[in-house]
């Protein structure tokens, strides 16, 4: 099996080159991804918790999917193929905002992501993927928010990122 590529960027999101994903996060060079929110009717957030053998940030709870875009898919099918891949759904997806942020990780590893948000709904239950995810929950934008104040350690950073920056992007639902 091929190791999967990421797409290189510069700050203004112009593709650069590739480079396989593992190499990328070793190196902390700055590359695509995006972040999936899906909400129900109720506008609770459908949130995921990472799989226990994920390379980073095992276990903790996150949106309910993110990725890497492939050379040649957009952002929208990109984030509908990973939320197949990982939630076993697809919906209509909306992107609101992008933002470039770092994280590095206990092992080693650094995200340097220039990150693209998607927003979507969807009412149904999920059919996780159990190499990516190990468990699902909603909650309310409120008490994810509140919750990430009380136990941030439970959180990814990039989720903690966009809750911080990025929370009008997200709460679209409820408009």
């Amino acid at each position: 099996m091929n190791e999967e590529h990421v797409i290189l960027v510069n700050e203004l999101d112009e593709q650069v080159g590739t480079m396989p994903k593992m190499e990328a996060h070793e190196k902390a060079v700055l590359h695509r991804a995006f972040s999936v929110f899906i909400f129900n009717d109720n506008h609770e957030l459908m949130l995921q918790q990472r799989a226990k053998h994920k390379y980073h940030s095992p276990l903790l709870w996150t949106n309910t999917c993110c990725s890497h875009q492939r050379v040649g898919e957009t952002n929208i099918q990109a984030g509908k193929r990973r939320l197949q891949e990982e939630m076993g759904f697809v919906t209509e997806l909306k992107e609101t905002t992008s933002f470039i942020y770092r994280a590095p990780f206990d092992n080693g590893l650094t995200e340097h992501e220039f990150d693209h948000i998607m927003v979507g709904y969807y009412n149904g239950e999920p059919s996780l993927n159990l190499d990516e995810v190990e468990r699902w929950k909603w909650m309310s934008l409120e008490a994810v928010k509140v919750d990430i104040e009380l136990h941030p350690e439970l959180y990814t950073a990039w989720f903690k990122i966009i809750f911080d920056k990025f929370y009008e992007h997200i709460n679209i639902a409820k408009q």
